[in-house]
């Protein structure tokens, strides 16, 4: 039941993959995406032991949808910042690598979460060893591992403890 479980939770994640990929929800688009969604989830579902629709529940599905705008507006802010410094050289540059902790304990917690600060321009998650990340930040604020943790991951790991945990 299990594996069942896991295969189509699978599914449903590389067809979301693919209809965001593809950006159309065309009938013949979606049959492909159906079919390839299956095919690679029956070679593959086995490598993915914690994957399973008990992972879709209303509540993670409502953090998710509270994180994306979170996200993206985390994402503009960052990007105007960055083109400021572009378009303006006589703004400070202090460039460093930082070590904050997180709070999340799951692989793929940590993942999404350094994910989302890359994804960020101004931040780069170089490593990331135990409970702490290693982050390239363009504009060091602080040093001080706690208060580089409330500037930098804080805004996204809340989020993410909900919906991953």
């Amino acid at each position: 039941m299990k594996a069942i479980s896991r295969f189509i939770f699978l599914v449903l994640v590389f067809l979301l993959v693919w209809t965001v990929w593809t950006g159309t929800l065309r009938l013949d688009e979606l049959l492909t995406g159906v079919f390839l969604s299956m095919v690679i989830s029956a070679f593959t579902f086995k490598f993915f032991p914690g994957a399973g629709l008990h992972l879709i529940t209303p509540k993670r599905i409502g953090y998710l949808l509270v994180y994306i705008p979170v996200f993206l507006w985390e994402m503009v802010k960052a990007n105007i910042d960055v083109a400021r410094r572009v378009l303006m050289p006589s703004l400070p540059i202090r460039p460093g690598i930082v070590k904050v902790k997180t709070n999340l304990k799951t692989e793929i917690g940590k993942l999404l979460l350094s994910n989302s600060i890359t994804l960020t321009p101004g931040t780069f998650t170089v490593d990331v060893k135990g409970n702490h990340l290693y982050i390239h930040w363009i504009e060091v604020e602080s040093m001080e591992e706690k208060e580089a943790t409330k500037l930098i991951p804080w805004r996204f790991e809340r989020w993410l403890k909900e919906f991953i945990q």
